[in-house]
């Protein structure tokens, strides 16, 4: 029986000690700090604070009764909510720079053919999460608050409160933003040898139920949220499904290619 040498490990010589680590660690963490702080600072500036506040809250407004405003019960609500607002927002675009400073500061303990996986999972997960929030403020918003105001009696005048919509905004965000990764973990259960491709496509039904149940649960109790979150999670199940595959050969590591050939 012969056996082939194994060649050595790319990873060899690399390692560092723990306070290397550390010290990298630290940097990486400022950078991405001065990364926020710079996008908030320039967003302050302009449009401002209240101006992205405004923004924000363009969609609930729009469908309020005329005259309507949303109020503030707290004495420092207009001031801390539109800065909560400016730093989300801050956060949000400096997103890719903070996600790089986490790509590079793993990077160097990778194989190659790990970090042909990586790098794509990461730039995709953060574009599927813009998408996530945008498809929430431009369509979902509006058409919650309209199906929300049409139930609404006459005699009740709706003032919502900013520190609440804040809330609801941040929650609806998150959900929407995190549904809308579904084709990342579908990937990631794939490549990590958890569950096969066959199985994802054999578990389509059930995830429409799971997809359905998980819109009931987070989105408010109104049908138009619950399937503006559950036929996406559907959809991009199915984009998920069809990327394992390639995604699982473009990844595999050279060992794994000569033992399948």
């Amino acid at each position: 029986m012969s056996s082939t040498p194994k060649p050595d490990d790319e990873l060899a010589g690399t390692e560092q000690p723990f306070v290397s680590h550390l010290i990298e660690l630290r940097d990486r963490l400022v950078r991405a700090v001065i990364a926020i702080g710079v996008c908030f600072g320039a967003l302050a500036i302009y449009p401002g604070p209240s101006a992205l506040y405004d923004l924000l809250a363009a969609p609930l407004v729009a469908q309020l009764p005329h005259g309507s405003t949303l109020i503030a019960t707290n004495v420092i609500s207009p001031f801390m909510v539109p800065l909560k607002i400016t730093l989300l927002a801050g956060f949000l675009i400096a997103l890719p720079v903070v996600l790089y400073q986490v790509w590079a500061f793993v990077a160097p303990g990778l194989y190659s053919h790990e970090k042909r996986l990586i790098l794509p999972l990461v730039v995709s997960s953060t574009l599927l999460f813009f998408v996530g929030v945008a498809f929430c403020y431009f369509f979902v918003f509006g058409q919650v608050f309209k199906f929300i105001q049409s139930f609404a009696p006459k005699s009740i005048t709706a003032a919502p409160d900013i520190e609440a919509y804040l809330s609801f905004v941040m929650s609806m965000f998150i959900a929407f933003g995190a549904a809308f990764e579904v084709p990342v973990v579908v990937v990631v259960l794939a490549r990590m040898g958890l569950v096969t491709v066959e199985k994802l496509r054999e578990f389509r039904g059930y995830f429409i139920v799971v997809a359905f149940i998980i819109a009931a649960v987070i989105t408010p109790p109104d049908v138009v949220s619950q399937l503006a979150l559950a036929i996406p999670m559907c959809l991009l199940y199915e984009l998920g499904v069809f990327a394992a595959g390639y995604f699982i050969r473009y990844s595999k590591a050279p060992d794994e290619g000569a033992e399948s050939n």
